[in-house]
């Protein structure tokens, strides 16, 4: 498969029962009536379940220089999600060891607007390990840090402006529907 770079990445646009029907660009998909698509989020943990958490990147169209969870994208047409994990999660932050990734969360789906931009995705939560520590990508991660979980859920509870909408929604999901750390 080629790299991110070599190729134009295409977004899988679904109806309200995920079913597909159709594609668009990546490059054109994020608008201010952003139809609604196919994503994923993970959260990667480390030895000590310190999560990986990342700064997108300034030079992103969407949540410029917010925190967030580990890495979000998109599948590929005919990509398995775990497959577009790996791939993603490669590009954006250099990690190429993740184990027992899994899906907590196959149903989570959110619409969220800021600066004009819509994100409207199923995005089913995912959670892995790694022990690798990033090399990032700077067009897409500004920066990264290692948290203790139960830190971050309160951070994110204090101030969720710091933190993209999907993050904070997904961790009161996490939190309601697996419990504080769902058996990673």
């Amino acid at each position: 498969m080629s790299s991110d770079s070599e190729m134009e990445e295409l977004v899988v646009l679904v109806d309200e029962l995920n079913q597909e029907i159709g594609t668009l660009p990546k490059a054109e998909i994020h608008s201010d009536h952003t139809p609604l698509h196919r994503a994923f989020s993970v959260f990667l943990f480390n030895d000590q379940n310190e999560v990986l958490l990342q700064q997108r990147s300034v030079l992103k169209k969407t949540w410029p220089l917010m925190w967030s969870n580990s890495c979000c994208g998109h599948p590929l047409p005919g990509e398995k999600t775990e497959d577009a994990i790996r791939r993603r999660v490669q590009f954006e932050l250099g990690i190429s060891k993740i184990e027992g990734l899994h899906e907590v969360l196959p149903d989570f789906r959110y619409r969220a607007e800021r600066g004009g931009i819509v994100e409207n995705e199923i995005c089913p939560v995912w959670v892995g390990n790694t022990t690798q520590n990033p090399l990032l990508n700077s067009a897409e991660v500004e920066a990264y840090r290692w948290w203790d979980w139960n830190a971050f859920v309160s951070e994110i509870e204090q101030f969720p402006e710091r933190y993209s909408e999907w993050a904070g929604w997904e961790v009161k999901e996490l939190r309601a529907k697996c419990g504080w750390l769902f058996s990673i």
